[in-house]
Formats: structure tokens, C-alpha cells, sequence
């Protein structure tokens, strides 16, 4: 997309080639997004299920129906739709797509802009100290033997129950079956209680955990925020709430006046440029495993390829009028400002829920650090 605009700039290969080839590339992934790769995702779906397995592939179609059913339907709700042209025309698909990229990609710009200082200024730290991990560890460790100790109550009266029953069954007689039938549901009973215990001790040994892990991770970010890199990271922190604030109230300001941004608020440049700068997320290896990993790469492709569709409809306001030219004629009759209305209500909605999440979270937290 960035070589097509950079040579629509500068003028590169003639004016018939550049068209050919903005058509090509958005025929080819839209073929990809709305045929290719949601076949797949259900493909890969229905033979993780082992019930469908022999007709999966019959399977596999009835879920890109389905998709296809609810693609479709998203655009009656908007102003997308123009009678003048197709069903399979470029319109219509990328109408489509690009209400659900850009609204992918205002939830994300909205979190983002609002995480991202949250993260790097060490204003929002929570003071720890070695105390406070070794009091939460020795409490992780205490119930950690409760829970040892009770496991081996119940394993010792499991063990005693059965060895009560060999010997009941030697006995005779109606005495000696009553004996054994209250002597059993009282057995019983004592260990529901005791596995009761057990399930209430290990949820709050996974509590305990997460906090020692969150301790222990708030701890490490102290000690970075006093490096160099920790430093410029802070920095950064300030400027990004500076630019919070301000694409808020811009937000703002072009919903209630109906009015379209002149910039195009895409924030994945400075975003690339701080991961260069040493932050890694392996979001891929948290979340995947033998089963999902297939269908987590279709769905991020989806994802990227759908950002990709929805970038070209807001990059091309950025672009000089002289450049828009060839961009608008490719795209065809879109409402291009439903487009910026719609990610800058989106924007707004998410970079405001992101605050309130974020507050509750950063309050909740030293009180749940007290507590413990």
C-alpha cells in the first residue's frame, strides 16, 4: 500500500499501470478476506471438533455461509450501500470490510492511546518493596501446605473408608448393613467438606499467585523506569497523554460538529518505533497451542488484512488532492466521511472506556494489595 501511494507521489510507472495495480491488490485481498481466509478459519474450526471430522469439509461450507449471511447483513445498517452498483463489485465488499476495520481499528488506536502512557509513566507504579513479595510468598506458601495437608485427609480417610467397608462386609446380619450404610454417608460427608476446603484454598492460591506475579512484574518495572531507556520510556509516557488528551477532544469536536479530520489518525508508525526500541509481545505463544494455532494466524491475517483495506479508506484523506485522485476512482462512490465519523465515535468510545477500566484497575489495586 505504501509503495502505491509513495509512487502515486512521485509520479512512478504511468498513470494506466498504477491504476492496475490498486486494482489488483484490492481485488486480490478482498478475494483473500472474504473468501480464502474465513473458509479456512472454519475449515480449521470444524476439524478441532471430533464429531464433525468425516463431513468437515461440508461443515467447513456452512460456516462460510454463515459468515457470509452476516457480512452481508452489516452493511443494512449503515449509509455503505449504493444501488448503482453490483453484488460483487469492489463497492459493495470493501463497504463491508471497512466497517469492520475501522472499527477495529478505533478500539485498538482508543485502548492504545490511553494504555500507552499508563504503561510507560512510572507515575502510575504502585510503590513495592522486597517486604511486601516475601509477606504475599509466605502466605502463597502457607496455603499451599493447607492444601497439601488437607489433600492428605482426604486421601486418609478415603484409604480408611475403604479398609471400614472390607471389614463391614465380613459382618453380618441387619446391625451390621445399618452400620455400614451411616458409617459410609458419614464418611461422605466429611470429605464434600473437606473438598470444599480444598477447591476454596487452591482459588485462593491461583489469587495469591497472580499477585506475586504482579508484584514481582511492578517491581521490575521500578527498577527499569530508573534506567536510561526507562527514562525515555517515561518521556514518552507524558507526550502520548499530551496526544490522548488532544485526539479526544479532536474526537469530540468532529462529532458534534459533523465535521472530518484532515489527518488520518494513525498511530502504528510511532507504535513500530517504540517496539524497535527494545518492548516484545508474544501475544502468539500466550494464547495458542497445537489445536489453535492455525486458526489464530487466519484470524490475525484477517485482522491485518482487514486494517489494511480500512487504512487505504482513511489514509486517503491525508493524501494532497492532486494524489487523491487515482485512490477515489479505484474505491469507487464510498461514503468516505461515514467512514471518519464512524472511527472517531468508535475512537471516543473506547479511549473513554479504556479510562474507566484503567482507574477501577490502578484504584482497585493497592486495596487488594492491602488486603492481602
Amino acid at each position: 500500500m505504501f509503495e502505491l501511494i509513495i509512487f502515486e507521489i512521485l509520479g512512478a510507472l504511468s498513470s494506466n499501470s498504477r491504476y492496475f495495480h490498486w486494482k489488483l491488490n484490492l481485488y486480490v485481498i478482498l478475494l483473500v478476506l472474504i473468501f480464502v481466509v474465513p473458509f479456512y478459519i472454519g475449515y480449521f474450526v470444524v476439524s478441532n471438533i471430533r464429531l464433525l471430522q468425516r463431513q468437515k469439509l461440508l461443515f467447513a461450507c456452512m460456516v462460510w455461509f454463515t459468515f457470509m449471511y452476516f457480512f452481508w447483513k452489516l452493511g443494512d445498517p449503515f449509509p455503505i450501500l449504493s444501488p448503482k452498483h453490483g453484488i460483487l463489485s469492489i463497492e459493495q465488499l470493501i463497504s463491508r470490510v471497512g466497517v469492520i476495520g475501522v472499527t477495529l481499528m478505533a478500539l485498538l488506536s482508543g485502548f492504545g492511546a490511553v494504555n500507552c502512557p499508563y504503561t510507560y509513566m512510572s507515575y502510575f507504579l504502585r510503590n513495592v518493596t522486597d517486604s511486601d513479595i516475601l509477606a504475599l510468598e509466605r502466605r502463597l506458601l502457607q496455603t499451599m501446605d493447607m492444601i497439601i495437608s488437607k489433600k492428605k485427609r482426604i486421601a486418609m480417610t478415603r484409604r480408611q473408608m475403604y479398609q471400614r467397608g472390607e471389614d463391614q462386609n465380613k459382618q453380618t446380619g441387619f446391625w451390621g448393613m445399618i452400620k455400614s450404610v451411616t458409617s459410609t454417608q458419614t464418611g461422605s460427608e466429611n470429605l464434600s467438606l473437606i473438598q470444599q476446603e480444598v477447591d476454596a484454598l487452591e482459588e485462593l492460591s491461583r489469587q495469591l499467585f497472580l499477585e506475586t506475579v504482579d508484584l514481582q512484574a511492578t517491581k521490575e518495572r521500578i527498577e527499569y523506569s530508573k534506567t536510561f531507556q526507562g527514562k525515555y520510556f517515561n518521556f514518552l509516557g507524558y507526550f502520548f497523554s499530551i496526544y490522548c488528551v488532544w485526539k479526544i477532544f479532536m474526537a469530540t469536536i468532529n462529532i458534534v460538529f459533523d465535521r472530518v479530520g484532515k489527518t488520518d489518525p494513525v498511530t502504528r508508525g510511532i507504535e513500530i518505533t517504540v517496539n524497535y526500541l527494545g518492548i516484545q509481545f508474544d501475544f502468539f505463544y500466550a494464547i495458542s497451542s497445537s489445536k489453535s494455532s492455525n486458526v489464530i494466524v487466519l484470524v490475525l491475517a484477517q485482522i491485518m488484512g482487514m486494517y489494511f483495506v480500512s487504512s487505504v479508506l482513511l489514509m486517503r484523506m491525508s493524501m494532497p488532492l492532486e494524489y487523491r485522485s487515482i485512490v477515489t476512482e479505484v474505491l469507487g462512490e464510498l461514503q468516505f466521511n461515514f467512514y471518519h465519523r464512524w472511527f472517531d465515535v468508535i475512537f471516543l468510545v473506547s479511549a473513554l472506556s479504556s479510562i474507566l477500566f484503567l482507574y477501577l484497575a490502578h484504584k482497585q489495586a493497592p486495596e487488594k494489595h492491602m488486603a492481602l
